[in-house]
């Protein structure tokens, strides 16, 4: 079926495959919490976010998890399908609140920086009036390189490091809206 606004159809999801023993694989053993609030096993979560990492990141994902037995009732495909959703869905939220405390940080150290940077630029303009000996000299370029230097931590914050975080964010998002089946081994889906 063709998309009436674009033309184009529908994009079919990658798959993303799984073969448990049992559905309570998927999840953290000693995680107390109800079966739709659990969180993953990290080594299910390490697969599942490997194999979406190298996955086209615009096209849907459909996790198929490949079972040797049933799940008991409470752990059908809808509960699990849920399960797995808000866990990456909380994955996500985790993600975009490490984001904003590294902007909140970024933005504090700019300041410290810049001001620190203001003042040793000012301290260095200063030590000109006091002539050009060999050690004032030597002062006065150690006190721009060390404005300057102070102005790293910032700069690395805006520039590079929330930028993986920020992929981690739309990744677990993307996890967060994908489609979970359950099948079990060699017979069609429950």
């Amino acid at each position: 079926m063709n998309d009436r606004n674009t033309g184009h159809e529908p994009a079919t999801p990658h798959h993303i495959e799984l073969r448990l023993r049992d559905i309570n694989q998927l999840f953290h053993s000693m995680d107390p919490s109800p079966f739709r609030e659990k969180e993953l096993d990290a080594q299910a979560e390490e697969f599942i976010v490997s194999w979406a990492t190298e996955l086209p990141r615009q096209e849907p994902l459909l996790l198929t998890i490949y079972l040797e037995k049933l799940p008991s009732v409470d752990k059908d495909e809808q509960a699990v399908n849920e399960a797995v959703r808000n866990y990456f869905g909380y994955r996500a939220e985790r993600a975009e609140w490490q984001n904003r405390q590294l902007l909140r940080e970024g933005w504090k150290n700019l300041v410290i920086g810049l001001a620190f940077l203001a003042t040793c630029l000012f301290v260095a303009q200063f030590l000109v009036r006091y002539g050009g000996g060999a050690f004032i000299a030597i002062l006065r370029e150690s006190l721009i390189i060390g404005g300057w230097v102070a102005m790293w931590r910032p700069m690395e914050i805006f520039l590079y490091d929330r930028w993986p975080i920020k992929r981690k964010q739309k990744l677990y998002t993307r996890l967060s809206q994908m489609e979970v089946r359950l099948s079990i081994s060699g017979q069609a889906q429950i």
